[in-house]
């Protein structure tokens, strides 16, 4: 499963690494969320691929949402939860941050994960109980202890207008984090916590294909994820803070301030 996802990730990431910087056709399914026609063709992809070669497996996608194969109820044991272009308002604006995400899930639980940038040529992947690796190699995430010394990264919800304690939290921590980004692409964003690039993560209003493979991935990684209240994440219901784990009590008591 994890061979599949990692070459059908780099079939979709080519996609859209040939299509980047060109004139697009953009549409808009609300005023900040933007699907353009590189999304539809990595996603057809995808899709085409998992229904050819798992006919068995249903999908939940972020463009044409979800689908069961015919002689299955939803619910099915495995489901491939994928965003085709994770970062498209980066992508459509020429700024090189973005990438394909692909999660197996089975029973309820996350088996797989594949994050992949073309841009940089980097595939981070997962697999329950088999660690995190970037381009093959094992990954883990930061040793950093104390927030103060801590890079940390969110995302602003496309509802970020409507949200008065997403502000409150992202001024609380740039006072107490040493630095903050925003780089606008969550699954990276996750991959880069596993990594130990970022040291924590946290974002509201997220959906399961930008979390799927990432939360996967930093917890084989060694680091933690759970809900703002540090209750078990659920990838359907976010909020999502992530971290190292030693930062993670930190990052909590800074969100409920």
């Amino acid at each position: 499963m994890l061979n599949f996802a990692i070459q059908t990730a780099r079939d979709a990431g080519r996609i859209l690494a040939e299509r980047f910087g060109r004139t697009l056709e953009i549409t808009n399914k609300s005023e900040l969320d933007l699907v353009t026609e590189s999304d539809l063709a990595s996603e057809r992809l995808i899709i085409e691929r998992i229904k050819t070669y798992l006919p068995r497996h249903a999908i939940l996608a972020e463009e044409s949402g979800a689908s069961s194969p015919a002689d299955q109820q939803p619910g099915s044991e495995w489901r491939w939860i994928i965003d085709p272009l994770d970062g498209t308002t980066n992508y459509a604006h020429g700024y090189p941050c973005f990438c394909v995400s692909m999660g197996l899930e089975y029973n309820g639980r996350m088996e797989v994960g594949v994050v992949y940038d073309p841009m940089r040529d980097e595939l981070f992947t997962a697999e329950r109980g088999q660690g995190a690796s970037l381009n093959g190699r094992r990954i883990q995430v930061s040793p950093v202890n104390s927030l103060s010394g801590a890079l940390l990264c969110t995302g602003f919800p496309y509802d970020v207008r409507e949200r008065s304690e997403f502000a409150r939290h992202f001024a609380n921590f740039i006072m107490n984090a040493q630095g903050v980004r925003r780089d606008g692409a969550a699954a990276l964003d996750l991959a880069y916590v596993a990594c130990g690039r970022f040291d924590g993560f946290w974002e509201e209003g997220l959906k399961p294909w930008d979390v799927a493979a990432g939360a996967l991935m930093i917890e084989e990684a060694g680091g933690r994820v759970s809900k703002y209240d540090g209750a078990p994440l659920n990838i359907y219901t976010p909020p999502v803070l992530a971290s190292n784990g030693l930062l993670h009590e930190q990052m909590m008591r800074v969100l409920s301030l």
